[in-house]
């Protein structure tokens, strides 16, 4: 006799498969944990970033200036590739420390170029220096660099709920305006996909997705 199969068997088993898939699309590490990106034998650096400071409020002045800068440096490139490099980012750039970095001198920024320890783009190093000066404007006229970037999200994080990176934008409305109130400051390599990657990287933005064991 042929067997009839309720639909409501199909739906589930439907949603089983998508759900499956959709972790699927989310990395397992090493340690078994699932994530939106890291953790894999050889990746465990990138891991460890994902779990500890992607999408985790950020507030100090000095970390949210070394965030911008290393998300500019990434522009064309993978997040992967900066944070391989970010130590030598610190060396180059003073701790990130807007005050030393404006006052670098050319001979200084030209001597980078010639380091393999950060992205040897010319256009790229001396926005730093550009950008500290801008920086360090900002934080006169607000107080703090804090208090005028997390003004765009009104103080409070954005919470997102996607099944995978894959359904993440790669701008918003608040990174189109932070990107052009930032460009018409003067600063350079800030552009609406770039702001919306760092508003995730200071948790402006909480992208973590659904499967991953940071959701909440």
């Amino acid at each position: 006799f042929p067997v009839t199969i309720s639909p409501a068997v199909v739906t589930r088993s439907r949603e089983k498969d998508k759900s499956q898939k959709r972790v699927m699309e989310l990395i397992i590490g090493a340690d078994g944990k699932t994530r939106c990106f890291g953790g894999q034998k050889g990746k465990e650096f990138y891991g460890a970033y994902h779990d500890s400071e992607w999408g985790v409020p950020v507030h100090d002045d000095r970390l949210l200036f070394e965030m911008l800068v290393l998300e500019g440096a990434q522009a064309g490139l993978s997040w992967e590739t900066i944070l391989r490099r970010r130590e030598g980012y610190r060396k180059a750039f003073c701790n990130f420390d807007p005050v030393k970095v404006a006052s670098m001198r050319d001979e200084e920024l030209d001597a980078l170029l010639l380091s393999p320890t950060i992205i040897r783009n010319r256009r790229k190093v001396y926005s730093v220096r550009q950008n500290a000066s801008v920086f360090m404007q900002i934080q006169k006229e607000f107080g703090s660099f804090d208090c005028y970037v997390w003004s765009f999200v009104q103080g409070k994080s954005i919470r997102n709920q996607w099944n995978s990176l894959k359904e993440t934008p790669c701008r918003s409305d608040c990174s189109d305006a932070l990107s052009k109130d930032l460009k018409k400051r003067g600063m350079t390599f800030v552009g609406s996909k770039i702001m919306y990657a760092y508003m995730q990287a200071i948790g402006m933005v909480r992208d973590h997705c659904k499967g991953c064991w940071l959701f909440s």
